[in-house]
């Protein structure tokens, strides 16, 4: 589905793929939008792929978002949306870009332009980069890039609404880390949102 079409309220029906290594919250960053898509009313399955469960081991997670019952159970194999939370998986993994269809998007932490990583890719569909890595460093004070590439998630596609973000990860957290802590989570989501290109 175009994403001007969730921008106009109409039906939303979305396959997502993450990319990551192990230890770098890809699952985390998964569930957060699944637990904020479910919070709207939408309809969700999400899910993680382990392929030798070790830290830094490339891993996926898929993420079906849709207005309706979702009865496919498979992964996802033509997504509407790509996130790369690792910047050395660009170029390196060809998996990224498999599937991509016409009106795809690839969001990618990334520390070049948008045309640069299209261009690392060796894809034409629309992309978009954001330094997460830099910004979760900055502004928690280590590169766990998932909550800053969140944020950018829902700038380039609105498939939930930021406010809603904000509620479920602070929610999600709150028990688990230091408030000092959420609020730093909290900051680099707003500036991935404002910083993605």
């Amino acid at each position: 589905m175009p994403l001007f079409a969730i921008e106009r309220g109409l039906d939303l029906n979305m396959e997502l793929c993450w990319h990551g290594r192990g230890g770098q919250g890809v699952v985390t960053a998964n569930e957060i939008l699944a637990e904020t898509a479910i919070r709207e009313g939408k309809y969700v399955k999400a899910f993680p792929e382990f392929g030798p469960e070790r830290m830094g081991a490339p891993i996926r997670a898929f993420t079906r978002i849709s207005s309706d019952l979702i009865r496919v159970h498979s992964q996802v194999y033509e997504p509407d949306i790509v996130i790369v939370l690792d910047p050395t998986l660009v170029g390196k993994v060809k998996s990224i870009t498999a599937g991509l269809k016409k009106g795809s998007v690839v969001l990618a932490n990334y520390s070049g332009s948008s045309k640069e990583l299209s261009e690392a890719l060796g894809t034409d569909v629309k992309c978009y980069a954001v330094d997460a890595t830099k910004i979760s460093t900055e502004e928690i004070g280590k590169p766990m890039a998932n909550t800053s590439m969140l944020g950018a998630l829902v700038k380039v596609s609105p498939i939930v609404s930021f406010g809603s973000l904000e509620d479920q990860m602070t929610s999600k957290f709150t028990g688990k880390l230091p408030d000092k802590i959420i609020i730093k989570n909290l900051s680099a989501l707003k500036r991935a949102y404002a910083e993605v290109k």
